[in-house]
């Protein structure tokens, strides 16, 4: 007996992080491919999974953010959910007017205020029907940065209950479910074996890639690894006399084997020009120029040390001399040239240690081979650690380690000003688990340019007032 099937067609990104040089090529795809499953009537559906935005792009810098969401306007997205490139580098204010004109929906179940309220550009779950009646249901969740979101204003719930609370909520209403997962693999393999109402989760966050993708009991996983490197189309086939899933598969396309056009480098550099032109705003003067050094410190290290302390005054500083993409010249510092000088989505952090905790870190930070340790992701959107450097934590004469004016010994407690990168764990174990403050919504770079700012003494006389007016 031949079965009377209906087709559905899933198309997904994850973790472009606004890297653009293939973004032509992938919304004239998507375009391409609506058009052909419309005029075949099939059902399309183009998803992205987050972390689309990533604030070390000056388009995306200069326009908050609102530079990706028309983009993906413009390639015809349904529904998102949202990365923590989304949710905890950006200000809440920033993030609750981000999808303002968006034309497609955020799909988010597991971010509420802290009034345990949905805000105004979410829902969680968001059910279509195709021409023929199907109902398809879409839930989405994101990673569970607790203390990040909580020091924004926001409560984050812990993302694979929450979906399984969702995907119960709606099981009667839809005949397929889709999962907008901004977890990470090892958590979508625990969702499949925990929630038997999904049928398809999209992955994202770990940056896996799953060519064919993957079955977990039932529940087909998807996953299009980073960048823009790939996307993804699920092909779902339905058996239209009960609207049971008869077939599912899934695979990539990579995106060189997409027909390139001669405007599309124009079209990506005009999003570098719209970008730095946005950013082209004084920020502050330097009298003198402040030089970088890799491996070793430097004027620029040492500016960005005292800025550290003065801003969390912490008792001492450390960071790694990579952080810093080149130097400054004499003259008007420019929101572009911070950026360019440090595009790290990374907040400061102030951490409390005991004297003991303090020797181990200072001791486990001359590890020789870290300043040539090429370092992907955590934030740091450079390429080699560099030199660690620290700042009013030196060693003297005697041998003995000093924070300040204080000389550090067991049972004593001490601040340091950090990077947050280096308090999740893989550099200094202890980090993670100390008493931390995290510095948000400033990432490094504001820290740096308040620093500047506040420094009088940096603007000759006869410059401030031409600032002032300028501004």
């Amino acid at each position: 007996m031949k079965r009377n099937l209906e087709t559905i067609h899933l198309y997904h990104t994850n973790d472009i992080h606004s890297h653009f040089d293939s973004w032509p090529k992938i919304s004239r795809y998507f375009h391409t491919q609506r058009q052909l499953h419309n005029s075949a009537q099939e059902a399309c559906f183009i998803f992205d999974i987050g972390d689309h935005v990533d604030r070390y792009h000056p388009f995306t810098e200069g326009t908050f953010g609102k530079g990706n969401v028309a983009l993906l306007n413009s390639a015809g997205y349904d529904a998102v959910t949202i990365g923590n490139n989304e949710g905890i580098t950006m200000s809440k204010k920033a993030l609750n007017t981000l999808y303002v004109g968006a034309d497609f929906d955020v799909v988010l179940c597991n971010l509420t205020d802290t009034d345990s309220s949905f805000p105004k550009w979410l829902v969680p779950y968001k059910i279509y029907e195709t021409t023929d009646g199907l109902t398809i249901g879409v839930i989405g969740a994101t990673a569970m940065y607790t203390d990040f979101y909580a020091k924004l204003g926001w409560r984050i719930e812990e993302p694979r209950q929450a979906l399984k609370k969702v995907a119960e909520q709606i099981r009667h209403k839809t005949d397929i479910i889709i999962c907008l997962s901004h977890l990470g693999v090892n958590e979508d393999r625990l969702l499949a074996e925990e929630c038997e109402l999904i049928d398809v989760i999209l992955g994202a966050h770990t940056h896996h890639l799953f060519p064919e993708g993957e079955m977990v009991n039932d529940t087909l996983l998807a996953a299009t690894g980073k960048f823009g490197e790939y996307v993804g189309h699920i092909e779902i086939r339905i058996d239209a006399d009960d609207w049971k899933i008869f077939e599912k598969k899934a695979e990539v396309v990579h995106v060189s084997e997409l027909k390139s056009k001669e405007e599309d480098i124009q079209e990506v550099n005009n999003l570098i020009q719209a970008g730095n032109e946005a950013l082209e705003e004084n920020v502050f003067y330097m009298k003198s120029p402040l030089k970088q050094h890799l491996f070793d410190e430097s004027p620029m290290s040492s500016f960005f040390g005292r800025a550290l302390i003065d801003y969390t005054g912490a008792d001492c500083a450390m960071f790694n001399a990579g952080i810093f993409l080149g130097s400054l010249e004499k003259g008007w510092v420019t929101k572009r040239m911070v950026h360019a000088l440090l595009p790290h989505p990374i907040n400061p952090c102030t951490v409390t240690l005991d004297g003991t905790e303090l020797l181990e870190v200072h001791r486990l930070s001359g590890n020789e081979s870290w300043p040539e340790m090429e370092i992907k992701g955590l934030g740091f959107r450079g390429t080699f650690m560099g030199k660690m450097i620290f700042e009013r934590l030196f060693t003297k004469s005697d041998g003995e380690l000093y924070a300040g004016n204080r000389k550090v010994i067991a049972g004593e407690s001490y601040t340091l000003a950090t990077l947050d990168m280096f308090t999740f764990g893989f550099f200094f174990p202890s980090l993670k688990f100390a008493l931390k403050e995290y510095h948000m919504p400033e990432l490094i770079r504001d820290v740096f340019s308040w620093y500047g700012m506040k420094r009088d003494s940096c603007i000759p006389p006869d410059m401030r007032n031409a600032r002032y007016k300028q501004e």
